[in-house]
């Protein structure tokens, strides 16, 4: 049996500075089937396929973001169990990562220039949650979660009907970031003060505004 190597502190910051560079870089692998795979891809015209395309910039800017945030709330998790549900969670955000990046060199289009800005903004937030205990890192994930599924159902009634390609991927990040959430509740959540909530919300705000744009 081969015993487990120590990672040096240096060897973290390595690991941490090149999944960065690989996530903010727009590269990512999905271990699940793209669920727009077997979508019908109907045509858009380039109001269309424009707005589809700012949507789903928008949407991949949160997956960077949901990266950044797993990321740094499992390096600084107080207990195993905790490291590895955020490690899981982050896992199955990667596949959103993917297919939205898909999606968006399909619609002509490309991911937002401020990545690296969003990334370090989300980091930093999840290692503040994180140095406040395990309860208090699950409860920025439950309220995280619960404003992203309040942003993926306003974009199911935003996107074009006959996206049926772009939709199909919101819909599953939308069950995906719903489970996510309750696990993170079942783990014993604390909940977030009104002034953090509304920050969040401040935050996500300027991002999704910029991100749909540029």
């Amino acid at each position: 049996m081969i015993a487990n190597r120590f990672i040096s502190p240096l060897d973290q910051l390595i690991v941490g500075f090149d999944k960065a560079l690989r996530v903010v870089g727009g590269v990512a692998a999905s271990s699940r089937p793209n669920p727009a795979a077997h979508a019908v891809d109907s045509e858009l015209d380039e109001r269309e396929a424009r707005h589809s395309a700012g949507l789903m910039r928008v949407n991949h800017v949160g997956e960077v973001c949901a990266q950044a945030l797993y990321d740094s709330q499992a390096r600084h998790a107080m207990s195993p169990q905790m490291r590895q549900q955020f490690e899981e969670a982050g896992r199955e955000e990667e596949d959103h990562l993917a297919w939205t990046a898909q999606r968006l060199s399909e619609l002509g289009s490309q991911p937002s220039v401020f990545n690296p800005l969003w990334y370090a903004g989300a980091y930093a937030m999840g290692t503040v949650a994180a140095k406040l205990g395990d309860a208090n890192s699950l409860g920025f994930v439950v309220e995280t979660e619960r404003q992203v599924e309040a942003h993926l159902n306003s974009h199911l009634d935003l996107l074009p009907v006959q996206d049926a390609k772009s939709r199909a991927i919101v819909e599953q990040m939308r069950v995906d970031e719903i489970a996510h959430g309750a696990a993170a509740q079942a783990l014993g959540a604390a909940e977030m003060p009104v002034p953090v909530k509304l920050a969040m919300k401040a935050f996500a705000k300027v991002m999704t505004t910029t991100a749909y744009y540029v």
